[in-house]
């Protein structure tokens, strides 16, 4: 027989990304749609070992759903990787009569979340990072806003890089995925891409090709480099002493990690925030809700942390093709 939930427990975990606030807000909202009473959990599973459990209410999350970042607060605990910490959170869950809990976060959240489900606490995952590097899903909260931040900031630095005739290096987060980088790639048109899973550290090759299209009449040459790759600065400085070109690094950091959600991870967030609260109420747990081929699918947690995610070769290979 199922176990009924009361109560609905929601936290945001690991790296925040826009779009958390919609699948919060969706959270509470369905929960009290279904008659069932929800909780906050601040600061994540830190914030849970801490006791920062709150009452929510549909009115607390009113004028969220426009806001980056998360209402709840993010942490990494590096108490909840062990058995004890594990322990003490469903305890805790227990103690707050919290009979299933939403994690929205990365990899890294789910474990944590399969670690409360084998001590009888009902969870179900939802998938947020800027990264798209959770291999159950084709889609991941907070990936769209990031990648058009990104987008919006590299077609500036394109602008400038134009006028001096330069060559830039921009920097995409992305510390062992190159997601951002590849679209960013593509969708600035950029001459260049180094992803974390497909660099072979040549610099030469970047040389020679600067090089080419310098002969070839290009005033301008964009490389996107993935965080995981890193040393944006000092390429700069070899390949300037390389070329002769001017070469400048330009790092965009945390603000593609801020910023009002695009429609679409408004709209994404809020139907998998629904979804997980759904889920819970027909009893399900260990889940991690997903997106693939146009439908919100939900997944064993088992299951979507064995999978493994490459770059889409394809696009890839196709964003050589159209640099030229």
């Amino acid at each position: 027989m199922a176990k009924e939930i009361n109560t609905i427990g929601v936290l945001t975990s690991g790296g925040d990304a826009p779009g958390m606030n919609a699948a919060i807000r969706a959270v509470v909202r369905e929960s009290i749609a279904k008659g069932k009473k929800v909780k906050g959990i601040k600061r994540g599973y830190a914030g849970l070992l801490q006791e920062e459990i709150i009452d929510m209410e549909a009115k607390d999350v009113s004028d969220i759903i426009q806001r980056g970042g998360t209402i709840l607060q993010t942490a990494r605990c590096m108490e909840f990787t062990t058995a004890e910490g594990q322990q003490k959170g469903a305890e805790i869950c227990k103690k707050h009569g919290i009979d299933g809990v939403i994690v929205i976060g990365g990899d890294g959240s789910f474990k944590g979340a399969q670690k409360l489900a084998a001590l009888g606490i009902n969870t179900i995952g939802l998938p947020g990072t800027i990264d798209l590097d959770i291999a159950c899903t084709e889609y991941t909260i907070g990936f769209d806003t990031a990648v058009n931040t990104a987008m919006e900031a590299i077609d500036k630095v394109r602008d400038t890089s134009t006028s001096h005739e330069r060559c830039s290096i921009i920097e995409v987060m992305g510390r062992g995925a190159g997601y951002i980088a590849l679209w960013c790639g593509i969708a600035n048109g950029a001459e260049d891409i180094l992803l974390p899973e497909k660099y072979d550290y040549d610099e030469q090759k970047l040389v020679n090709h600067i090089i080419e299209n310098r002969k070839r009449g290009k005033q301008h040459h964009i490389i996107i480099n993935a965080e995981g790759i890193g040393h944006s600065s000092s390429m700069a400085k070899r390949i300037e002493a390389a070329t002769g070109v001017e070469t400048r690094a330009t790092i965009l950091g945390h603000m593609q990690r801020g910023g009002s959600p695009t429609c679409k991870d408004r709209v994404y967030a809020s139907t998998m925030g629904a979804l997980a609260v759904d889920l819970l109420c027909e009893g399900k747990s260990n889940r991690v809700v997903g997106y693939r081929h146009g439908d919100f699918v939900d997944f064993d947690i088992d299951e979507a942390l064995s999978m493994e995610k490459g770059i889409a070769e394809y696009q890839y290979e196709i964003s050589k093709n159209l640099s030229i």
